[in-house]
């Protein structure tokens, strides 16, 4: 008579060391390219679970390999004898391996070693393969990087040889830190491009700063602290529209004004609560959308720092190179419209209204200020000043302001920003 043998079911083995890390970025590639999801947005998804140390390399990996996307994918497609299809996980694995080995600094046996577990059966020995081909031939990616064609294509189209110049330099290594001061802080290495602003190394911890705990300062990118620059100090109330993560919020509130802050995100108005209660400053905060809300009386300045494309802060974000479409686009452009219409009605007469965007795409500020100019006879641009921006950056011949990664370039650069600040009429 047999013996009946149970059978152990075994689950799967767990990840050797480093591979979970190069899993969540596998994941985050995949949530922007193929899925079109922001990388912070697919962030706590794709790590989750995971320690802090291998969540920031699953980003700094994910982030690394969206700056050089067209460069790994040629070295990639120079390696094999037929093309890999985008959406394959050979390529997505190649391209983890590759941008460690060639950008990160990792070893080429750890490289290799913590992404074929990623991938299974067949195209392992294909990764494999590929990989040694790409890195016993010395190949080096080139520097600057290059922008995917459909962004060069369009920008080029836009703004002309320069520019892509410029975005390519910009997009070689993450920017600088920029802060916002409030209090008088000592801050080693730091350099001032205008008052009550430092600009620190990339990289630096912000937390360790001295006057971090004192809420003597917040981050902010110096394009992006200009829209409520140009309202500057009052005594009289603000509306802070698409208000988070806060900066401008604090930067009015600091200035004097009586702010509203508003935007449809609970989650990201967390931030700015936090940096609220850290600062000692006030605002009131106001969780909704700009499209169903209106305030109860107009106020005396309003900013709309609308929501975009973001394409100009790629730097930051290189993942709007790859998931921001000409529909989104144009998607983006009409719900600015929208706004812009609205928050003009919020405005007393003789007041001020900024406009701005962090996109540089023309129908997000050029072209969205002309249409808006064109059916409101009661708004006139009110010129920005030469003496109100950083040495080196001035305003267009119409007084506008259209800032590129160009300007400031022995300094670390700037954002893309259109910002426009217009007058009701009395």
């Amino acid at each position: 008579m047999k013996r009946n043998q149970a059978r152990i079911r075994r689950g799967p083995e767990p990840d050797a060391p480093g591979v979970p890390a190069r899993r969540a970025a596998l994941q985050l590639l995949d949530a922007v390219l193929r899925r079109g999801l922001a990388l912070e947005a697919a962030l706590d998804k794709a790590a989750s679970g995971l320690p802090p140390s291998d969540r920031g390399l699953a980003h700094a990996i994910a982030a690394e390999t969206l700056r050089r996307l067209p460069d790994l994918d040629a070295l990639i497609d120079g390696a094999t004898q037929r093309p890999l299809p985008d959406d394959a996980k050979a390529r997505f694995a190649l391209r983890i391996a590759l941008v460690q080995a060639l950008c990160l600094g990792t070893p080429g046996h750890a490289a290799i070693a913590t992404v074929l577990p990623l991938v299974d059966g067949g195209p392992r020995k294909l990764v494999h393969g590929v990989f040694g081909t790409v890195t016993r031939s010395g190949a080096l990616l080139p520097e600057p990087p290059t922008l995917p064609d459909a962004v060069a294509l369009r920008w080029h189209a836009a703004w002309g040889d320069q520019m892509i110049e410029d975005a390519e330099l910009a997009i070689a290594a993450p920017p600088p830190l920029d802060l916002t001061l409030r209090l008088p802080v000592e801050l080693e290495e730091a350099i001032g491009l205008l008052p009550g602003h430092a600009r620190l190394p990339a990289g630096t911890s912000v937390m360790e700063l001295p006057g971090f705990e004192e809420g003597g300062f917040w981050v902010q990118d110096l394009a992006a602290s200009l829209p409520a620059r140009l309202i500057g100090k009052g005594q009289g109330t603000a509306l802070d529209l698409c208000a988070a993560p806060g900066g401008k919020t604090l930067q009015l509130a600091a200035a004097g004004w009586d702010v509203t802050a508003v935007d449809v995100s609970e989650s990201r108005l967390a931030r700015l609560r936090d940096n609220l209660d850290r600062t000692g400053l006030d605002a009131k905060i106001v969780t909704a959308d700009l499209l169903l809300w209106k305030p109860e009386e107009p106020a005396d300045a309003v900013l709309l720092d609308a929501p975009c494309s973001a394409t100009g802060i790629f730097r930051r974000h290189p993942d709007v190179l790859h998931r921001v479409r000409p529909s989104l686009i144009a998607e983006m452009a009409e719900l600015q419209g929208k706004l812009l219409h609205r928050a003009s009605q919020w405005v007393k007469p003789g007041g001020t209204l900024v406009y701005a965007t962090c996109s540089l795409e023309p129908q997000e500020g050029e072209q969205q200020l002309e249409r808006f100019l064109t059916h409101h006879n009661d708004y006139a641009i009110d010129p920005v000043r030469a003496d109100e921006l950083p040495e080196g950056v001035g305003p267009l011949e119409n007084g506008t302001l259209r800032l590129h990664p160009g300007m400031l370039a022995e300094q670390g650069r700037l954002d893309g920003f259109f910002i426009a600040r217009l007058r009701r009429n009395p």
